[in-house]
């Protein structure tokens, strides 16, 4: 009888074992789903790397590098989707070209001016950087959630997601905010906005509750203000737009248009 029960258990290990998820194996498939339901370009593959991913090259070579440290925090298929839709969302947003303008204009500002100018002070503060990576990241949210809605992922796995990020404010902490609250407001206010069917429908997990007791609020007081929710439902509009028009740049082209403007630049820069 031991012998049997000590076999039975084995075989279960191994089946659990074989039937096992994991964050790592599902990126190409989930990468996959998302470029094939938006119709973007499939020839691209994807990689796992350590560290922070760079994928300034991929115009180039067609790689769309992951990371593992992003990929630690997916519980699931869609949070999967929103490490992959976020990286995606740099992508197409231009971010490796919109950087090396920020450079040039920064260097352009500095080569005029003093080092203890009040003006180049600003343009090399750590907050302005910190401001910037921050609104660079949330712009690929809210891509990353368009490339999530045409696909069975569900979208508020980005939220999700951010929140379970370690974040570097302790200020949220003592506050009681969930974990880069700005960032995963950011994104809840887009679906909010564009996608409300999807915020309806939920998501079943604790962070996401615990999120909802923070942003419910927040909602509900913009809501109640006429003025308010006129000037959110502006921006939103302006940003489903952005959003729509980058996307269909990277479509019909294969670079953004920060991508082509810094090509353009370069073309007129270097010498022949």
């Amino acid at each position: 009888m031991k012998r049997i029960l000590s076999t039975l258990l084995t075989l279960g290990f191994i089946t659990l074992s074989a039937n096992a998820w994991d964050a790592y194996e599902r990126v190409s498939v989930v990468g996959k789903t998302l470029l094939e339901k938006n119709s973007l370009p499939t020839t691209i593959t994807f990689s796992i790397v350590e560290g922070i991913a760079d994928n300034s090259e991929t115009i180039s070579n067609n790689v769309i590098n992951i990371s593992k440290e992003d990929l630690k925090y997916a519980g699931n298929d869609s949070e999967v989707a929103a490490v992959v839709s976020n990286e995606l969302g740099h992508i197409i947003n231009g971010q490796t070209s919109k950087n090396k303008m920020r450079e040039i204009a920064k260097a352009a500002i500095t080569s005029k001016l003093s080092a203890d100018n009040i003006i180049t002070t600003a343009a090399n503060s750590e907050y302005i950087t910190n401001k910037t990576n921050l609104n660079d990241e949330m712009s690929a949210d809210i891509t990353g959630i368009d490339l999530m809605c045409k696909t069975g992922y569900n979208p508020l796995a980005m939220v999700v997601l951010i929140t379970k990020r370690p974040t570097t404010n302790t200020l949220e902490t003592l506050q009681g905010k969930p974990n880069n609250s700005e960032r995963a407001m950011n994104a809840f206010d887009y679906l909010t906005y564009a996608y409300s069917s999807k915020v309806q429908a939920g998501y079943g997990c604790q962070e996401y509750r615990n999120f909802l007791t923070y942003a419910t609020p927040i909602v509900n007081a913009r809501n109640s203000n006429t003025k308010k929710l006129a000037k959110f439902n502006k921006q939103q509009a302006k940003n489903q737009s952005k959003r729509a028009k980058d996307i269909a740049s990277y479509k019909n082209t294969g670079m953004s248009g920060w991508d082509m403007s810094y090509s353009l630049l370069q073309s007129f820069t270097q010498p022949k």
